[in-house]
């Protein structure tokens, strides 16, 4: 370890140049030790940085609230045991620790943005935190991903203030008014976008995607085949698989979707996930299959996990009749 002139030991972040450290992403990265594995790494750190209950983790896992419990206190039991240092690592232990850190802001971001229970549609201050230890992060260890999750986070951030009405109710994106996005936040994200990079990874892929939304003037003008060829880039998943199927159905016709997401809906892999009937019934409506629209209507409300989702989907329901 370096040495102050002094003779007092060094700050880590002062080691690779950093000014501004605070004790929360002190804290990430103590969570984020490569000693745990990484889906431990991001639960934990869920639920000590990002003050998920245990619930809201699980669901963000897809597994069992007792199964994340006991995986969580697993996690806390191997940082005493080891004992792993409350510190912000020395430079060459932070590409180490990227991947970790990435996926817990990406999912405190989510969480923030699309809340997986309660009376509100959105959690601000989860989606705040994030993008602010996003900043920190970005300013250490300026790697692509990193720029590409800030981005990611700033341009769907940028669309919060239009994404519920004066009731806190769900308006959808191509009703959004358009003027209502946080200019500041698009700028800022589109520019982390612009700087030259070396790969594309996921994150960045998924913010190509966000700022596609961010430059049409109108939903009318959204280049959906430019989305869907983003998707196609990404790692194949349940949930890449479910937004590739709603942007095939934008960009070609409702029903090349709807095949896709039978084809998803039989492979069970997203059973019990609200998203995937209400994915079907928009793309039934907007197909003209009234009649399937109303099903799939109904079997998202009997899934959907928030107040201002369900009040949508009711009046989605009620305006095919049903």
């Amino acid at each position: 370890m370096q040495e102050r002139a002094r003779g007092g030991p060094v700050d880590p972040a002062e080691a690779v140049g950093e000014p501004e450290w605070d004790d929360r992403l002190r804290l990430v990265f103590t969570c984020a030790h490569p000693a745990l594995p990484l889906e431990a790494r991001v639960a934990l750190t869920l639920r000590t940085v990002g003050g998920l209950s245990t619930a809201e983790v699980a669901r963000a896992f897809f597994v069992s609230e007792s199964t994340m419990g006991q995986r969580i206190v697993r996690a806390k039991a191997k940082i005493a045991h080891a004992g792993i240092p409350y510190r912000v690592p020395p430079a060459d232990a932070l590409p180490e620790r990227l991947d970790g850190v990435l996926a817990v802001l990406y999912l405190i971001h989510n969480e923030g943005y699309a809340a997986t229970s309660g009376a509100d549609l959105q959690r601000p201050d989860l989606a705040a935190e994030a993008i602010r230890l996003g900043r920190l992060l970005v300013g250490l260890l300026p790697e692509p991903e990193a720029r590409g999750l800030l981005a990611l986070m700033l341009l769907q951030h940028a669309r919060s203030a239009a994404r519920v009405d004066a009731a806190g109710d769900l308006v959808p994106l191509e009703e959004q008014d358009r003027t209502r996005w946080d200019a500041a936040e698009i700028v800022e994200g589109l520019g982390s976008l612009a700087a030259p990079e070396s790969g594309r990874g996921p994150y960045r892929v998924q913010a190509e995607i966000q700022a596609v939304h961010a430059r049409a003037a109108s939903a009318g003008e959204t280049d959906w085949h430019a989305i869907l060829a983003r998707y196609d880039e990404l790692p194949s998943s349940p949930f890449v698989a479910l937004n590739r199927a709603i942007a095939l159905g934008m960009a070609e016709r409702p029903e090349a979707g709807l095949a896709a997401l039978a084809r998803l809906a039989a492979s069970g892999a997203l059973e019990g996930y609200h998203l995937l009937p209400a994915a079907r019934a928009d793309l039934s409506r907007r197909a003209g299959r009234l009649t399937d629209a109303a099903e799939s209507y109904r079997a998202a409300l009997e899934l959907a996990p928030t107040e201002p989702e369900r009040r949508y989907l009711q009046r989605r329901l009620g305006e095919l009749g049903g």
